[in-house]
């Protein structure tokens, strides 16, 4: 059966966070919690986009339950800012989704800690944001947490001798590694969970090929990616339908923890949301324990054995 926004359970009382949430997949994927009844909380780095977005979903959901607030995902020192704020204004989070992402620029481009750009947006700073929230997540009933992650993966290798792509940056090459890495921490973060007890269910999602703004925001409008955008539409699924298996890794209670879901069609491009293949390398083990150690390390983050909510 195909599963659709109408199967989203009753999300009153549950509160989400959404990063890159002013437009896109992110924007969608918060039009749908509103719709069912979560409280959502979006995330971007323009405070314009932020108000004009809240402004759209309140048209659609009049009485939606949403608020915007800055997270520039470019820099960790922002990523602790956020968090301890938000930390102080909530109790718990129930739902994570990991969703700002940045796609292929081509010239490489370095965040304001020295770090690659795509790996820093689309992984590190994502790696931090959930063990500084993993305190509030721990407090919730039935916490989880969706890291986005792509077709791309499939191309993807975690290349711990240029990791940062200084000796050679290939775009898309950098955009796989990234998107590879966030599948690779959704797995490694159930198996932790486990392991520890955190009680988290972590479900990573795809969103096939979407119709967004992603490939002309990053490698252009007149790349191949941008061309294939405009002349070969049909590829590109609608911005809602691609959310979906976002929204079902967020609140399909059939969902498995330590999942993960794409579309079902045409090589997982698009079509219904359902269980996605991941690639062989997202499974490797012992390079997942090193890309959290390694991680940990360039984030200035790390994970408790045991996470508490403190006073």
């Amino acid at each position: 059966m195909s599963w659709s926004t109408k199967d989203i359970p009753d999300q009153s009382g549950k509160l989400a966070l959404i990063t890159g949430a002013t437009g896109g997949l992110g924007y969608e994927t918060a039009l749908a919690l509103a719709r069912a009844g979560a409280d959502v909380v979006l995330t971007g780095r323009n405070a314009d986009k932020g108000a004009a977005a809240l402004a759209r979903i309140r048209a659609e959901v009049p009485n939606a339950r949403i608020s915007y607030e800055s997270l520039d995902l470019s820099a960790l020192a922002n990523v602790v800012s956020f968090a301890e704020r938000f930390a102080a204004a909530h109790g718990h989070l129930d739902i994570l989704i990991n969703n700002a992402g940045v796609m292929a620029p081509p010239q490489r481009e370095l965040t304001a800690d020295g770090l690659e750009l795509q790996f820093a947006t689309n992984y590190l700073s994502h790696f931090a944001l959930t063990a500084r929230l993993l305190p509030l997540l721990v407090a919730a009933p039935a916490p989880r947490v969706v890291p986005l992650a792509s077709v791309a993966a499939r191309q993807g290798k975690i290349d711990f001798a240029d990791l940062q792509s200084e000796h050679d940056y290939r775009p898309m090459v950098a955009y796989s590694q990234s998107k590879l890495a966030c599948l690779m921490f959704g797995f490694e973060l159930q198996r932790r969970s486990d392991a520890n007890g955190w009680g988290l269910a972590s479900i990573t999602a795809h969103p096939g090929v979407a119709r967004t703004e992603l490939v002309v925001n990053g490698m252009g409008d007149a790349s191949p990616a941008g061309l294939a955008r405009r002349y070969l539409s049909l590829l590109f699924q609608p911005v809602p339908q691609a959310a979906l298996p976002t929204l079902m890794a967020a609140t399909d209670p059939q969902a498995k923890p330590g999942g993960y879901y794409g579309p079902q069609a045409l090589f997982e491009i698009r079509g219904r949301p359902g269980p996605a293949s991941p690639p062989a390398r997202s499974l490797d083990l012992a390079v997942a324990h090193k890309l959290w150690e390694v991680s940990e390390e360039l984030s200035g983050t790390r994970f408790p054995a045991r996470a508490v909510v403190t006073a």
